[in-house]
Formats: C-alpha cells, structure tokens, sequence
C-alpha cells in the first residue's frame, strides 16, 4: 500500500511497553529514493536526542486512533546508540545502531535492503548456503551517507523541460518496500487547485544546494496528464494510467 509522508506526521509511536513520542520526519537514501527510518519526537522523554526508527521495526499503523506500532521496547530504543539532535546521521552511527539492534546492513548487498527486496529480511537474514566470499581489504568507513530528510525536501522546486511546473508538496513510498514510488508535485501557482505525481525515478538531476529537481518532459505534458485527488487512494489502475501517459515503464 502506498502512504504519503505528511499524511503520517505527527502519529503516536507506541513502543511494546508504552508510547514514545510521534512521527516527525522520514530520512531518504538519495541515490535509490527509499525511507531508511523514521524520525521520532522523543523530547519529552529523551530530550536533546534524535531518535531513529528502522522500517524493520515498524509495524501496521492504525488510522483511526492515529498510532505506529514499534517492535522495539522503551528500554532498547533508550539504549540505542545516542544522536545529537542537530547531528548529521554518519555511515558509522548507521553500522553502531544496526549492529545493537541484530540488523543487517542494507547497504551491503544488491537489493534495496542489502539482499533483500524489503526491509523485514535484514532483521533474520536466510542462511546462506554458498561458500563465504574471498575476505576484502578494509576500507575507511565514510564519514557521510546519502541521507536526505523528507521535510527538508518539501518545497523543492520541479522543473520540467521548459518551464518551472510546481513545488515538492509530499512524498508516497510503498509500505512494503520503502521506496519513495511518487512526488507529489504541488502545481498552485501555474495550475491553480491541481496536483500531479512525478516518479522520482524521472528526474534528470537534482540540485541540493539549489533545492531543485528536473525532469525530461514538458510543462504541456504535465498540464495534461492524469489528475490527481489526494482524497482518493492510489489504485494500481492509476499508477498504470501514469505510466502509460508518460510512456515509462517501472523499473522496479
């Protein structure tokens, strides 16, 4: 099923003995656009913390009482690996806190979760039955990761090939995957009262020192293509009528 970031802001994450705090922020990877955590508000029980919550660990929400299940107890996300809350997230703070958890790395591997399709296979990754590859040499550990926060991206400006069409309004990832599928692309100023989805996986280029995404395709492509109703959910019906429109064809 298909969510929208926004519309999963500011839910109530209940840890299996008791509630934690609410949904503040995704992180995104930026090179394959899929959610590596969810950003946790824990100030009133862990202040000056940042909080990171794997999908690995997160369960089914309930709409109705607007609440996030955590597989994880009060005790192990107090004792997960301590963030400043204005520190940036280090590829080595990444390793500290999957390795206290049991996790697996998902950037070890070809799939988008290490060797998995979904972030649930590094929690118990499969026995391998291959022989153990040749050791490597070591490497340094990057000092940065390719982690980008949904919020800061709200806003972006979305260019087309002639023209500025709209604005970055919210991101829909899949809640199997994680994979960012759609931007929804807020077009009020040049399209009063409509929004469209764009596929991240079209973007020409991004600019983030420019708060900037391109695309190959025309304002006049844009103007007409399928509309798009926030209140309705997104059918594999529509996402098809995308595709087509557009001429693309899912890669993924």
């Amino acid at each position: 099923m298909l969510r929208r970031a926004r519309e999963l802001t500011g839910y109530r994450l209940l840890a299996s003995d008791g509630e934690i705090g609410t949904c503040t922020d995704f992180l995104f990877d930026d090179r394959d656009w899929v959610v590596r955590y969810m950003v946790a508000d824990t100030r009133k029980w862990l202040p000056g913390r940042k909080v990171l919550i794997s999908p690995a660990s997160l369960g089914e929400p309930d709409w109705n009482s607007q609440t996030f299940p955590i597989g994880l107890s009060r005790q192990q996300i107090k004792d997960s690996p301590a963030l400043d809350e204005h520190e940036p997230v280090s590829r080595q703070y990444e390793r500290t806190y999957h390795e206290f958890l049991g996790y697996g790395l998902y950037w070890e591997g070809p799939g988008l979760w290490g060797a998995y399709p979904d972030p649930w296979g590094i929690v118990h990754p499969v026995p391998s039955t291959r022989e153990p590859p040749e050791p490597q040499p070591q490497q340094a550990e990057p000092r940065q990761g390719h982690l980008r926060s949904v919020n800061e991206v709200h806003g972006y400006r979305v260019h087309a090939s002639d023209d500025q069409f709209g604005m970055v309004d919210d991101f829909m990832f899949d809640d199997h995957s994680w994979v960012v599928e759609w931007l929804v692309v807020d077009t009020h100023r040049w399209l009063p009262g409509r929004k469209v989805l764009v596929s991240p996986e079209w973007a020409e280029a991004v600019d983030w020192v420019e708060r900037r995404v391109d695309f190959a395709m025309t304002s006049g492509q844009i103007k007409s293509s399928p509309e798009y109703d926030p209140a309705a959910p997104i059918t594999r019906e529509y996402e098809a009528s995308l595709y087509d429109f557009y001429g693309r064809s899912k890669r993924r």
